[in-house]
């Protein structure tokens, strides 16, 4: 491979050149509704140039006189052949090939879109989706997504984390606009640091990810796309009241500077300053929290010459005291008068973007990106001390074009990345620095109808990990209509942040042990994990209305992983993996318009997630077997033109016992049996939209109030040997209720 020298910063491409045609691509029905087909397939006749549709049914694509006919056509569609003599604005409607002359095929816009036409697994998550729920930040932004568990990671911090096909958030790489973001430092409280009101779009990708981002993702990937200054509103407000007296207040303010230039500011703060002690235990079922987070945002656009650029500035400070009631952190801080705990942090992020599209060879394209970020937390539990600062540059440069025809496509490109960790724990100080260099290919071939595949290969060299080869490779076919069945595999690697990923572990009297010394990360060797996937989506019209059915089946195979050993309840034990670990993922997921305006969604999921500890193989703690979910939306009709309606949206979530880790050593009275109860949850939310400009919500969070009582082990003796908050199964704090308003100017 040619070494290739840029200047190395970031984007999501966006195809430019001298001369274009845009367009919409709608489905046809004979209520006259417009609902954008995703993912359609638009391109010239006998040539290479071609776009797919977005979420909004959009496309733009390159013109030149001599191009004549335009060719759109999507699975379960009739294709159609369009005569273009000059570019126009053009809005089209495809017709469904399984029409019948007396049937009438209803939808809507769907606010989470499956592709039928992709090689990889994809959900794309909408906004209108993420307004079903408060989603005051991403950790939040899941609650009515049933491929992405959400669950608290102890009993003190009200932190949630995620977890894909059985897997906590380490095993999945977390983007903001295709830049690794939640990693590191901010493993474990990364997610509620992006604010819900700055996402534009969440993709998720199970599975295999792609070599273009890099190594690191074994179970998938969850990029979140950001709002952008040339199409968010020019000025937006959300405030936000809980019943906990939880306060959050958004502000967008964008700005046209020139004919090239945009500007945003996006200002998001919360606060929540309420002691609460629900089950009586002596310790604060929330933390008491502030959060500054002001991103400033510039976007650049020269068609003309085919760039397109962005250049982000976010701060960030956020603070959290966790622990006793009483608890006052100028008096007690380290030391037995009353347990406590603080976390405080401060992050600055840089992140430069450019993408370059070859006005007169448009299907070449150059994307460079750049990231820097200093992460500083200086955090205590109790009498145990974490700190940790975590410097990061990350750089990424991809090019695009095609081989022949636009049916084959590929992409190579060039990565680097450098982390430097400078950590305090268990009373010792750990430092080391990372740096890895690597270039990756990826083919894609598309025939435009049953097939599609992707293949990928990179190779990096990494001065703790050393040099490896990271396969990646996706198929989709179609085998007959409204149909896909994927395939996938891929390998991964990654280093192990064992303190920053596990850091509940301080909140426990717990000793810390690390029981291998060879390895280059604490002692410890890599992870390094296979993914297999297959899946199956079929679409499906019913009495007249639209729904589809998925098949899920995902399996990752460790080779070497980094066991987290909960079993001694007075040790957290650290190895490296010797026998088997893997963890199995089924679902099924149903999606249905039943009638007008009303969606209806429901799923199943299966995990068997087993590792081999020191005291034999044992399922993972704390992940059900079984899950059920369910959700219903709905919105009142609204003829064409007006804003004014209401959206209805309700949420199930059903969890089967989970097992505890094993509690046999402590005394008889903190002992935990082998599984939790289960545990079932609702919420609900309803939006009342005025007008194009004003909206406010009322929604409710686990209405049915259930609540794990003893979610601390030992609460009455929190500096004794068996103290422990990591036993938390389900929700602390009971019914929690919330009320917020939107104010938008265009």
């Amino acid at each position: 491979m040619k070494t290739i020298l840029y200047i190395v910063f970031a984007i999501p491409m966006l195809i430019f050149s001298q001369d274009q045609l845009s367009g919409e691509v709608f489905e046809a029905n004979t209520e006259g509704k417009t609902i954008p087909v995703i993912g359609a397939n638009v391109f010239w006749l006998n040539t290479s140039v071609g776009a797919v549709t977005d979420i909004d049914g959009k496309f733009t694509i390159p013109y030149e006189s001599s191009y004549k006919y335009l060719v759109i056509s999507y699975v379960g569609y009739k294709t159609d052949t369009l005569t273009i003599n000059q570019p126009k604005y053009i809005k089209h409607y495809l017709k469904s090939t399984s029409e019948l002359d007396e049937v009438t095929i209803t939808s809507r816009k769907q606010s989470t879109v499956k592709s039928y036409m992709k090689a990889a697994n994809v959900l794309t998550v909408s906004s209108d989706e993420l307004l079903k729920a408060a989603c005051c930040n991403l950790s939040e932004s899941f609650e009515t997504n049933p491929s992405i568990d959400v669950n608290f990671s102890d009993a003190l911090t009200g932190t949630r984390q995620i977890k894909m096909l059985g897997l906590t958030s380490k095993y999945i790489l977390i983007t903001t606009e295709n830049v690794p973001s939640i990693r590191g430092a901010s493993q474990a409280f990364g997610l509620s640091f992006i604010p819900g009101t700055w996402v534009e779009s969440i993709q998720i990708t199970k599975g295999a990810g792609s070599v273009t981002n890099g190594f690191e993702s074994i179970a998938g990937q969850i990029n979140a796309e950001l709002v952008k200054p040339t199409t968010d509103d020019r000025f937006f407000a959300n405030f936000y009241a809980a019943s906990s007296q939880r306060m959050e207040l958004n502000t967008h303010v964008n700005t046209k500077v020139s004919d090239k230039w945009s500007a945003g500011l996006y200002v998001h703060g919360n606060t929540h300053q309420e002691k609460h002690d629900v089950n009586n235990d002596g310790f604060l079922d929330m933390p008491l929290y502030n959060q500054i987070n002001v991103m400033n945002r510039w976007q650049y656009i020269n068609p003309e010459k085919g760039l397109v650029s962005f250049i982000n500035v976010r701060y960030l400070n956020d603070t959290k005291q966790a622990g006793q009631v009483d608890f006052n952190p100028d008096r007690d801080k380290l030391t037995t008068n009353f347990w406590g705990s603080e976390i405080d942090t401060e992050r600055f992020e840089l992140t430069t973007k450019l993408g370059y599209v070859n006005p007169e060879v448009p299907w070449q394209s150059l994307g460079v990106q750049f990231a820097f970020s200093t992460h500083n937390q200086q955090s205590y539990y109790g009498l145990n001390q974490y700190d940790i600062n975590h410097n990061s540059v990350y750089s990424n440069v991809v090019y695009n074009s095609i081989i022949s025809d636009s049916r084959h496509k590929i992409k190579t490109g060039l990565t680097f990345t450098y982390d430097h960790y400078d950590e305090f724990a268990i009373n010792t100080d750990f430092e080391r620095s990372e740096r890895s260099f690597g270039g990756f290919f990826e083919y894609a071939y598309d025939n435009l109808d049953k097939l599609t595949l992707t293949a990928g290969l990179r190779f990096d060299t990494h001065n703790l990990l050393g040099e490896f080869i990271t396969p990646r490779f996706h198929l989709r076919y179609t085998p007959w209509e409204k149909s896909a069945l994927r395939f996938s595999v891929g390998r991964g690697k990654r280093s192990a942040n064992i303190f920053a990923e596990n850091q509940s572990l301080f909140a426990t009297s717990r000793t810390v042990n690390i029981l291998n010394s060879d390895g280059n990360i604490y002692g410890l060797d890599p992870e390094i994990a296979w993914n297999y996937g297959v899946s199956y989506l079929q679409g499906f019209n019913l009495f007249g209305r639209k729904g589809d059915v998925t098949f899920d089946f995902y399996r990752t195979d460790f080779q070497n992983q980094v066991v987290v050993d909960w079993e001694n309840p007075q040790e957290v034990n650290f190895y490296n993996l010797e026998g088997d670990s893997y963890a199995n993922s089924f679902q099924v997921e149903f999606n249905y318009n039943v009638f007008e305006n009303f969606d209806f969604r429901t799923a199943y999921k299966y995990y068997d997630v087993q590792t081999e500890y020191l005291t034999g193989k044992l399922s993972k703690p704390l992940i059900p077997e079984h899950r059920f979910f369910a959700n219903a939306s709905y919105e009142t009709h609204k003829e064409e033109g007006e804003f004014s309606h209401w959206k209805f949206d309700i949420t199930y979530n059903w969890l089967s016992e989970q097992r505890y880790s094993s509690t046999s050593s402590n005394p008889i009275g903190l002992r935990l049996p082998e599984e939790s109860p289960t545990v079932g949850t609702l919420n609900a939310q309803v939006t009342k939209v005025f007008s194009s400009k004003f909206e406010v919500y009322l929604g409710g969070e686990n209405i049915t109030n259930v609540r794990q009582d003893n979610p601390i082990l030992g609460a009455n003796d929190p500096f004794g040997s068996n103290f422990d908050t990591t036993f938390v199964y389900g929700p602390i704090f009971g019914s929690m209720y919330y009320a917020g308003l939107r104010f938008k100017i265009k």
